[in-house]
């Protein structure tokens, strides 16, 4: 069995614009940024022998409020720009009340069973509340990278840090 790092994508691999102390992920490819030295930190993963699995909720798509092919191209660039092993991806929203959107462990779950993943060696790195309780309910490490709006999930996360590279510490 292997280990892996699940990659909370807005917030932690992209930038999020802030409104009413809320995080909103962009729904435009032009204004898709990928945060500061997130390569590096994908290849330093890599370099521990980690997996790097993107798990992220998309509830836009089901609010249609972006074109999967906007999401699409996204994800393309993620590809293309970082050591990334599999991106797993939630398109719907709460009201579907689906297994693979966070806080549910769903996305995580199927990622280790078709890739080996010992969760108990692996972390989920994320921004939110959700991201905690879907690591903590797939049995992972949690590490949470503390932003202005996510006060609440401080106390649920196994880590605390303020900048992706502090996990390299710990991992």
């Amino acid at each position: 069995m292997t280990k892996a790092i699940f990659w909370d994508r807005d917030g932690v691999i992209n930038e999020v614009t802030i409104v009413n102390n809320k995080a909103l992920s962009p729904r435009k490819f032009i204004d898709f940024k990928l945060t500061q030295e997130i390569s590096e930190h994908f290849q330093r993963t890599r370099e521990l022998e980690f997996k790097n699995i993107i798990v992220t909720n998309q509830p836009d798509i089901a609010r249609g409020l972006m074109a999967v092919e906007i999401l699409d191209e996204m994800h393309a660039l993620l590809e293309k720009e970082l050591l990334v092993d599999e991106i797993n991806l939630c398109p719907h929203d709460d009201l579907d009340q689906c297994s693979c959107r966070k806080p549910e462990p769903g996305l995580i779950i199927k990622s280790a069973e078709k890739n080996g993943i010992d969760l108990t060696k692996s972390y989920l790195l994320g921004d939110t509340r959700r991201d905690m309780l879907a690591g903590k309910a797939a049995g992972c490490k949690t590490i949470l990278l503390q932003r202005e709006y996510n006060n609440d999930a401080v106390e649920l996360a196994d880590y605390v840090i303020t900048n992706i590279r502090e996990m390299f510490d710990f991992i």
